[in-house]
């Protein structure tokens, strides 16, 4: 009975057979489905492994925890992919070990155990996770937006605050459950914290009779001394004085040392808070780890100019999972460059398959750094054009309409934008109900 349910098991993988080299891509990411589609066309079989059934279009994620799209409409779901890909499969699954040595990989299948599958290139592209610096007993309090899930955690807590200010009776409560505190000045904190200020100020306006949401603290916290560190400092500080605009209050150069049910302790100082969201920092996944080669501080792969790890014959890291130099400076980990890396490395796969040597080296074409700072406000950096204002918001919002997954996601998000643009309406205020635990048996 164990053999036939081994064979149950492996018919429902529908892993190919060995007609063909195998290309393993691990994770469904930006990197990686724009390598599974750069080998489109190659004669070889390409297996996509991810743990999760959909690729989340990251740039918006912060619309998602701020109520403004809901899930599906900055999703799509991988398995697609294999209705236009005849030379993909895609697995389920997470990966638990890399043999280089032997070239496997251990695949962990939801009710189907551990499975083994080999490869001959192997492309790792699982992307980073949240890092708490240490201190992870922070996420416990302030949840990190990294996928779905979070943004759904975020909303849940940011509309729910404002549930309990508006039933408490205590007014040093009422004021806890009414201030934000975000950890972490870079695009993600910037654009979160300008988001969840037009809605306090804007959407739930008129929606409580008690309190007056407009009144809510929002405060922004970063250990630098600049938000958005990565762009220039002119752009950094028209940001500061928009944000300032919106209500958000900007501290830079405060350290948390603390985060617990009752707030945060930066630089000394208590704020208490009943939400706390973390945008700080961020890791590589441990599968770099496990490829044996040298890793930088965050965890990222240390990769040469064609993105293979060290000497091992086809094996490569792209996206924001590796660490590569161009010019003397890493290569940002943003979307632009993890679609590059990932496109780069497929048509290099499809080129050795046919024999040819590659010759050229990736190299990162820089498009430009965006952030949007709530509506009608946006800034860009690219070279020495540095822009902001509302036509820069309008090109913002162009360049993400068109970089979304899927045609029906581009028309669902741009109705939702232009509904709230107008009306100030947000359509995903739903705060999930919890789990209710079945009554005992008297029995």
């Amino acid at each position: 009975m164990a053999e036939a349910r081994s064979d149950d098991a492996a018919a429902l993988v529908r892993i190919p057979h060995r007609e063909h080299k195998r290309v393993i891509i691990v994770g469904g990411g930006f990197a990686g489905i724009a390598a599974a589609r750069a080998l489109r066309h190659a004669d070889v079989d390409v297996v996509l492994i991810d743990r999760r059934n959909h690729h989340i279009f990251q740039p918006l994620l912060y619309q998602v925890a701020t109520a403004l799209l809901s899930p599906a409409e900055i999703a799509a779901p991988i398995r697609q992919l294999e209705a236009k890909q005849r030379n993909l499969s895609v697995l389920l699954a997470e990966i638990t070990n890399v043999e280089v040595a032997s070239r496997t990989v251990e695949a962990s299948l939801p009710g189907l155990g551990v499975r083994k599958i080999a490869f001959d290139y192997l492309v790792v592209a699982t992307g980073m996770r949240p890092s708490y610096f240490g201190h992870d007993e922070f996420a416990r309090h302030a949840p990190s937006l990294k996928s779905l899930s979070d943004a759904e955690t975020i909303r849940a807590k940011i509309l729910g605050a404002f549930e309990l200010a508006a039933t408490t009776e205590d007014e040093d409560e009422r004021a806890r459950q009414m201030t934000f505190v975000l950890v972490g000045g870079g695009p993600t904190g910037v654009e979160l914290a300008a988001s969840l200020a037009q809605m306090v100020k804007v959407t739930l306006r008129a929606n409580f009779r008690r309190i007056d949401p407009a009144q809510a603290s929002i405060i922004l916290l970063d250990a630098g001394q600049r938000v958005l560190p990565n762009f220039a400092e002119s752009l950094s500080r028209r940001v500061t004085r928009r944000l300032t605009k919106l209500g958000v209050k900007v501290l830079t150069g405060v350290k948390v040392e603390t985060v617990d049910a009752e707030g945060v302790i930066a630089s000394g100082r208590r704020v208490r808070s009943a939400t706390v969201l973390w945008t700080a920092g961020v890791a590589a996944s441990p599968i770099p780890k496990m490829l044996c080669t040298k890793t930088d501080r965050a965890g990222r792969a240390l990769v040469d100019p064609f993105l293979r790890v060290g000497d091992t014959r086809g094996v490569f890291v792209v996206g924001d999972a590796a660490s590569v130099m161009q010019n003397e400076h890493p290569v940002p980990g943003v979307a632009q460059a993890a679609i590059q890396e990932g496109r780069y490395v497929g048509r290099l796969i499809a080129k050795e398959l046919k024999g040819r040597k590659v010759k050229r080296p990736f190299r990162y074409f820089d498009k430009g750094n965006m952030a949007v700072v709530g509506k009608n406000y946006a800034v860009l950096e690219r070279g020495r054009l540095r822009t902001s204002g509302l036509l820069t918001w309008l090109v913002w919002a162009f360049v993400h309409i068109l970089a979304l997954p899927q045609l029906q996601n581009r028309l669902r998000v741009q109705r939702q934008w232009l509904w709230s643009y107008f009306t100030g309406q947000r359509s995903s205020r739903l705060i999930p109900e919890q789990p209710v635990a079945a009554p005992a048996s008297d029995r």
